[in-house]
Formats: C-alpha cells, structure tokens, sequence
C-alpha cells in the first residue's frame, strides 16, 4: 500500500502501507498506489518530479524514486532544510504511485540503466532483486556509520531485507503486520469477550452474533478486492493458518490442494454471510471506510489501519480494540511488509546513496517528523527504538504494543506448517507472483460475489500456477 498500502486505490499491495493518522479524513490513505491526489507532488530536497525522470546530476545529489504515500511526502517537505542543509546533497525526487513506481522501477533496475540511485522497494522485490545483482549490498556502508544503528531494526524486517548470500539489500522506511480489529463497545453491548490470541472459528462465530448489533453493522470486513496485494494479502495469511501453501517445497503448486480450498471456503463463506457490503469490491480503503463509519463490527487487515482509526477526529477514536492476526494451524498469522530504500547497483553515486537512507531510515529522522510533523506521523514499525520513545507511546497508546508485536511474530521464511521454496507470508517472493495472485485473486473474488464456485476458482488457479510458476521452477 502493505498494501494500501494507505490508500489501497489500484489492485497490488501486499497490505496497506500507511501508519498516518492526521490525514484520517482520507481513510489511511498511504498503501497501494497512494493517494491519486498525491501524484503531483515534487521533491522538496530540489528537481523532484511527479512522473517524469530523475536521472542526471553531479557528486553532490542523489536520485530518488518512490512511491507517494504520505510518509514520503512528509519526507520531501523535510529533505531540503535538513538533509540537504546537514550534507550539501540534493535530493531529485520522482514520485509516482504505486503500480507505476513498480513497474518504472522494475524497468530501471532490471536494465540497470543508473538513472536512478535510490529506490522504494519492499520486501517482495528484495529476494530475487539482490539474486539478479539489480542491487547494491549496503553492508559495507553499514560498518562504516556509527550512528545508523543496524542492530535497532526489528529483526523480521531487517531478515526480510537480507539476500541469500547473508548481505543487506535494502532498510525499511516503515513497515506493518496485520492484526484483528474490533469494536470494544459492540462487543460490551453484546456480552462478547475477544481473546487476545483469537482463532478464526472464535472470529466467525462473533461475526454471526454481531450482524446488526448496530444499525445496519455486519459482523466483519475482508478485503474481496481482486489483487494480488488486495484480496489475497489478508486470504494467504488465512490460507498458510489452515495449513495451505501456494507451492510446496519443490515448487508444486497447491492452489486447489484440500488445505487450500478449505481456507478459502471459510474466507468466501465469512464474508457472504457476514462481510461489509460490495465486498467483491472492497479493498483497504473500503474496508477502513466501513470500520471507521460504524458499518461493521471487526476488521482483519495491516496494522497500519490503527493510526486511522484512532486519528484525531475519527468516530471511532478510542472505542476500538487490537488484538493478534486470527489463527487455525500455527502460533501466528500476521503478514510482513515494508517500504524500504536499496541502491540500484549500477548508480554512480553510492556513497551519497547511502547518506540519503542512513538519514531517511535514521532514528533521528523519526524525531525529527514527530517534532516538526506530529508522533502519529512517524514512519514507524521498522525500530526497536520507535517502541521505548514516550511521545511515540502517549501518540499511538492505543495500538503500539499490538503493533510491535504483530511485527516481530512474522516469519517470512516459515509463515506455515511445511516448508516453502521462497520467503514471504502474504505473497510469494517471485517476479511471477504479482500475476499469477492477480489473476487468482479475479476468480476468488468472482466466489464471493457469488459467480462461481471456490472449487472452480481454485481450479483455474492450479492450472495457472503449475504454468506460470511450477513448470518454469522445477526445470
């Protein structure tokens, strides 16, 4: 977004990516694509553009495209009268949503053509972007900043970031897991006690005895949004629970497997009889919507949502409560994601590469946002640090705990109960994964507005995913 990411607007994110709070009206508008709004937005740091290049300069800037969510909008306005001022490096920023920062940047990398130095990834690229040589390993730069701090980044993310070869291939910006959110003064009008560590079978059983608990409140809201980072960043999480797998160890696809159909038939069933309205259509954005105007009673989604939720001015301030990602089969169930900065290794300017993330990543570029921006603003979810700071607590008392813990119970490489050829919980770190769960996700979704069958959808995605992925792999 995450993803949206943030607002989830287009179909592709692993989960939302938004922590902001103070653009609630927006409805966490940070995760997949970002804001539309948001799009003509330049570099504060000098020469940023909304979509065109940002090749070019000299040994003193540095080249930087991202994607336009709010956090790296706050990032610009604060680029150039401290980084720039601190360092003498200026910052050319293009700045484009998400789908087209994935594909540009999936162009520039791939073809390593150094127009630009920096880039936002996110854990999905990082694997088989660093397998490819497309990125620069930082480690060296890491050993030679005292004050970066390596050792203060949550270690899921900080692995997650990590290539096979041991390197670090990217620092996060922010990042997010998922957990369930719940209306605490629903559930009191009812007699309902939620678990801290519920299962999905507590959840549906909830769901069924909160329909109508308020006017016209459905028991819960699923994303059903095709996607590969809309309907099946919450789904695969469901998926890996009830002991399911996209491909098991030998890259042989599962998709119509007993434990995959059977994950999704809850899914689908759940949201028919108990989701939001439109939920064929409904993404992050909808869903965040939905929790925040009082039309449904839960929400399993990124935990970026909380700072939404909780904002200043929001309806539901203070009546809801976080607790950990649903399970059936394992411990945990919460995805992993992050916006994290790498250095296309072809750039030229390295060196000013890393001085741009090591202040981006920085604990003190967080002190410096909720300084001058607001504590809910903070790109946090990615530092031990951001936990133990008193103004970022008192900011996001209501959900940091949940947050922190979300995030370091996530484990990308075992996210199951059997092993898996690649990393990742919601999504499968392969290029072919963005189309192969795109095309899935249109039939899972055609399921839950009841055109077809579970069965059939899961059918057409074995087909998909033995062609796609499993064929190609097993050679």
């Amino acid at each position: 977004m995450a993803g949206r990411h943030g607002i989830h607007l287009p179909t592709t994110l692993p989960g939302s990516t938004s922590r902001v709070s103070r653009r609630a009206a927006l409805g966490g508008a940070a995760g997949l694509g970002g804001a539309a709004f948001l799009s003509s937005c330049s570099g504060a740091g000098g020469g940023g553009t909304a979509g065109g290049g940002g090749g070019g300069g000299d040994d003193k800037t540095v080249n930087v495209i991202m994607v336009n969510n709010p956090q790296m909008v706050d990032l610009q306005k604060l680029t150039k009268d401290n980084f720039t001022k601190d360092t003498g490096i200026t910052v050319n920023y293009t700045v484009l949503p998400e789908n087209d920062v994935r594909d540009k940047i999936s162009q520039e990398f791939s073809s390593q053509a150094g127009q630009y130095d920096v880039a936002s990834i996110s854990n999905y690229e990082v694997p088989f972007y660093s397998k490819n040589g497309w990125l620069a390993p930082l480690d060296d730069f890491i050993s030679g900043d005292s004050g970066f701090n390596q050792s203060d980044i949550i270690k899921p993310l900080a692995t997650a970031l990590t290539g096979e070869d041991g390197k670090v291939y990217a620092e996060p910006f922010y990042g997010e897991s998922s957990f369930l959110m719940y209306r605490k003064d629903v559930f009191e009008s009812k007699g309902l006690t939620m678990p801290d560590k519920p299962t999905w079978a507590e959840v549906a059983a909830f769901a069924a005895q909160l329909d109508g608990a308020m006017p016209n409140m459905k028991g819960i809201a699923l994303r059903g949004l095709p996607g590969w980072g809309q309907v099946f960043a919450p789904l695969t999480t469901v998926v890996n629970t009830f002991g399911g797998t996209w491909f098991d160890e030998d890259w042989t696809a599962k998709v119509n497997a007993p434990e995959f159909v059977e994950a999704t038939k809850f899914y689908v069933d759940l949201v028919r009889a108990h989701g939001e309205n439109g939920a064929p259509q409904a993404g992050f954005t909808e869903c965040l919507n939905g929790m925040t105007q009082s039309q449904v009673a839960m929400w399993y989604d990124a935990t970026s949502a909380a700072g939404s939720l909780d904002a200043e001015g929001s309806p539901v301030a203070g009546k809801v409560g976080y607790v950990a990602a649903p399970v059936d089969q394992t411990e945990s169930s919460g995805w992993l994601y992050t916006w994290a900065w790498g250095v296309q290794k072809a750039s030229k300017r390295q060196d000013n590469a890393w001085k741009f993330i090591s202040w981006a990543s920085s604990q003190k570029y967080e002190e410096l946002v909720g300084a001058q921006v607001g504590w809910a603003s903070v790109p946090a979810g990615k530092r031990n640090s951001t936990y133990e700071n008193a103004d970022y607590q008192k900011a996001a008392a209501p959900f940091y705990k949940e947050t922190q813990t979300a995030i370091n119970a996530a484990n990308p490489a075992n996210p199951g109960v059997q092993p898996r050829p690649a990393p990742g919980i919601q999504f499968v770190a392969i290029p072919e994964f963005a189309d192969l769960g795109t095309q899935v996700s249109q039939f899972v979704s055609s399921a839950i507005a009841g055109q077809t069958s579970v069965e059939d959808a899961l059918n057409q995605g074995q087909e998909l995913a033995t062609k796609l992925v499993s064929d190609k792999y097993k050679k």
